[in-house]
């Protein structure tokens, strides 16, 4: 195992004992356990591990900001949340959300404390560095809440064209990644050069991630894909995908996907397939891997320019980007 795979080891494995470790509040236990418990359901932790290796990019006391990347992992899940509420979704990482295991009104509450909570794990930010944190934290959480209106906005909406689509994902899922590693480089004291090239390689990698959801969706190995393939095409999902298929298709091709969408009553299988061929004649899935790569090429030519004192951090943090970048599922 090489230097840099020990070291981002070592960052998940203290955030994952910090993680499990830290009390939200006890009474009333309706209150805090569904937070101990949504908080437990894991993931990636992607998030506050970005935090931590951004920190370790310029200073080796990582665990002194612990505490303050793992306010980054409690906002992200307070979102998850409040969305799967606003989405009626009965599972989270393969288990019942919050509103199914106990009520709507519960997980509202429970969300609210845990944003509050979120704040308190900011004041052990430094001082001299605690208003700008906070300054930039509510920029960002105000974005995040920004796109995901836009999504519900989009609904109801005809078509997206093709920069409303990129903007909301930018604001619902990559302005995150980028504050959480711009995050960590001003609680290091990185120069502000380098601070804002980390913010903009985890936007431009962020847009390019949401970017290969929408791919792995309808063109993933079903074997190695942990869910079901055509899942969005079912649900008739605005994505990258359909919305340049809508913008692309002429004469019989545009009829048979609108039929297609509007259609109400219809076999899953048979949907997905039939969109999924006109995918294929529009040559959707190029378009799509060439705009992924672009906004990677971005991210990449933004990392490409730091200049920091530990460079097997730089090359652990490089891995970790590209291991995302080519995952499969």
């Amino acid at each position: 195992m090489n230097q840099a795979k020990k070291s981002a080891d070592k960052l998940l494995h203290a955030l994952e004992n910090h993680i499990q470790g830290f009390s939200y509040g006890e009474s009333p236990k309706e209150l805090y356990e569904p937070i101990a418990y949504i908080m437990s359901l894991g993931g990636k932790r992607i998030r506050p591990l970005l935090t931590l290796m951004a920190y370790s990019l310029y200073r080796e006391d990582f665990q002194n900001i612990l505490t303050p990347a793992l306010a980054v992992e409690v906002f992200h899940n307070f979102t998850l949340m409040h969305d799967d509420i606003m989405d009626d979704a009965p599972l989270r990482r393969g288990n019942q959300t919050v509103h199914e295991k106990w009520n709507a009104n519960t997980a509202i509450l429970s969300g609210d404390v845990m944003l509050v909570k979120a704040y308190d794990m900011l004041l052990e930010i430094e001082a001299d560095k605690l208003h700008e944190c906070i300054r930039f934290f509510n920029k960002t959480a105000a974005e995040v809440c920004e796109g995901q209106q836009k999504d519900m906005n989009f609904e109801t909406l005809p078509t997206v064209s093709e920069e409303d689509y990129i903007d909301m994902i930018r604001l619902k899922t990559a302005v995150l990644l980028g504050f959480a590693l711009q995050f960590g480089a001003i609680m290091a004291g990185a120069p502000k050069a380098d601070a804002l090239h980390l913010y903009n390689f985890g936007v431009n990698i962020g847009i390019g991630f949401q970017l290969k959801d929408d791919l792995l969706d309808v063109y993933a190995d079903k074997t190695k894909f942990g869910k079901q393939v055509g899942g969005d095409i079912i649900s008739n999902k605005k994505t990258f995908l359909l919305l340049k298929a809508k913008e692309l298709a002429k004469g019989d091709t545009k009829t048979l996907l609108e039929n297609w969408i509007e259609a109400k009553d219809f076999d899953k299988a048979e949907k997905v397939g039939a969109v999924t061929a006109i995918y294929d004649e529009l040559g959707i899935k190029e378009l799509t891997e060439s705009k992924m790569k672009e906004y990677f090429d971005k991210g990449f030519s933004e990392f490409a320019s730091l200049k920091v004192p530990y460079q097997n951090q730089f090359q652990e943090l490089l891995d970790l980007t590209q291991n995302l970048v080519d995952r499969e599922r």
